[in-house]
């Protein structure tokens, strides 16, 4: 059933007012992925608090338009739909995880990341990043290795010397 009108202008503002809000978004193809499939991943992206919503291209790329990120816009192959969030992070992480589970139904064909557009590529490069308790507990352990083999060397000399 075809969208009239209005519908379609709604539709484009309510897109533009998402990726104006948005500090980061994915673009992602979900070809072949079940609805089942679906409501599990909207379902775990909604806990992270990172939206999801299908659009027709024609309308996705009259948005982008609009809000005019920086850089090239990548190509959108198969269904399209965006991933957003506040969180820089949550939306590549989330829908990497899926791509990792669904293997060949959904993938990342790029995003937009402070108002730039990037990549398939950059787009997984940012989603490998760990969450921010992990990157805490790395610090935390580089910080620590440094006083723990100074400790174990003090004891050591300790042993050594009774």
């Amino acid at each position: 059933m075809p969208i009239n009108k209005e519908k379609k202008k709604e539709i484009v503002s309510d897109l533009k007012k998402a990726m104006g809000d948005a500090k980061s978004m994915v673009f992602v193809n979900f070809h072949g992925l079940s609805v089942a499939d679906s409501s599990v991943m909207r379902k775990a992206l909604r806990k992270e608090d990172v939206n999801f919503s299908v659009a027709k291209k024609t309308l996705i790329k009259i948005a982008l338009d609009e809000v005019a990120p920086e850089g090239e816009r990548p190509e959108f192959k198969g269904e399209l739909a965006l991933a957003w969030s506040d969180d820089l992070l949550a939306p590549a992480r989330g829908v990497y995880e899926f791509q990792k589970k669904f293997d060949g139904k959904i993938s990342i064909l790029g995003g937009v990341f402070e108002k730039k557009y990037m990549s398939a590529i950059e787009m997984l490069g940012i989603a490998s990043i760990p969450p921010l308790d992990a990157l805490r507990g790395m610090f935390v352990n580089i910080v620590n290795s440094p006083i723990q083999r100074f400790a174990i060397a003090l004891g050591q000399i300790a042993e050594k010397k009774n």
